[in-house]
């Protein structure tokens, strides 16, 4: 590190940081990526943590008998929920692969576990493998997907995209979304009966065919997977039918008046219900032409109304 760099960085940053990055420079261990930098999110602070032995996840309650499971040292920022009934949980993702997932579960509960992901990109299953009971939504892609994959899987601990240490005896070469089984198909409107409380599959394709949100109606909670996080949400896969997500925000969006909660799968796990109104709302416009992109990479641009923000592939090639 030239005297330049030294100076620009001390401008930039405090006495301590840099001492860490030049300790971390000594011994041969790689900077902290910026995106580390902004955590821990505030958000945490106000949410109840429960206190674990493992150290790659965190565990936080964030509504009666129910969950949040965040992977706060990889860039994307998984969460999943961990619902109680009183004869079954259900737990709605299953996050990277890369923490023991399955043991964390039973030191928060003793009830049998069904896995229903909120669409079956990586992050999402990656511990799916761990569950005897795993439902899946009735589509191409959820079939595709669950035969595992170990390029999107290595894409994950690129550098940069781990924050702190990987969990002792991970094997960074081994690593890969393991397949699963799939033990029973589901649709849109299907019940999950956890015993003294039930969650509706509502169908939300558009990030992913096999998107979906789940809807605890009686305890007015809405988890929505990867159709709405507090963060900009990813809309430029292969696999992204923009029409189709448009139609799902607003559909989700009808749910307002009877949502007390949203939930969603990256970042922060607790949003207002008015999120809903405001992303149906911030789709439209873009879908309408209203809303100029800005570049953000090769082949990505960034629209922005308000909070909400989008990233898609540029006009000409969006779908």
């Amino acid at each position: 590190m030239g005297v330049g760099i030294h100076v620009v960085a001390i401008a930039l940053i405090s006495l301590g940081m840099l001492q860490q990055v030049v300790i971390a420079e000594a011994q041969g261990r790689p900077k902290k990526p910026v995106w580390c930098e902004q955590l821990p999110r505030p958000e945490y602070s106000k949410l109840k943590r429960v206190p674990i032995a493992d150290t790659w996840f965190e565990v936080y309650i964030v509504a009666p008998s129910v969950y949040a499971i965040y992977e706060p040292h990889q860039s994307e920022e998984t969460i999943g929920y961990l619902i109680l009934g009183n004869a079954r949980a259900l737990l709605f993702d299953t996050g990277m692969g890369i923490g023991d997932l399955k043991a964390l579960t039973l030191k928060l509960s003793k009830l049998p576990i069904i896995v229903m992901n909120s669409h079956t990109h990586d992050d999402h299953v990656g511990n799916n493998w761990q569950f005897d009971t795993v439902y899946g939504m009735d589509t191409e892609l959820t079939r595709h997907n669950a035969k595992g994959s170990k390029d999107d899987a290595q894409a994950e601990i690129a550098p940069g995209e781990i924050c702190g240490s990987l969990p002792i005896g991970f094997d960074r070469g081994a690593y890969a979304t393991r397949p699963w089984k799939v033990t029973k198909w589901l649709n849109d409107g299907d019940r999950i009966d956890l015993g003294g409380r039930t969650v509706e599959v509502i169908a939300t394709p558009g990030h992913t065919p096999d998107a979906i949100c789940l809807f605890d109606r009686a305890n007015g909670l809405l988890f929505t997977g990867d159709t709405y996080y507090p963060g900009t949400i990813w809309l430029y896969r292969p696999e992204t039918d923009l029409t189709a997500y448009g139609i799902s925000v607003q559909r989700i969006a009808a749910l307002r008046p009877q949502v007390k909660i949203v939930l969603g799968a990256h970042n922060v796990p607790v949003a207002p219900p008015s999120v809903l109104e405001d992303l149906a709302a911030a789709f439209a416009k873009v879908q309408a032409g209203q809303v100029q992109p800005k570049p953000a990479g090769v082949g990505k641009v960034i629209y922005q109304v308000g909070n909400i923000s989008f990233l898609m592939r540029p006009p000409t090639d969006a779908r």
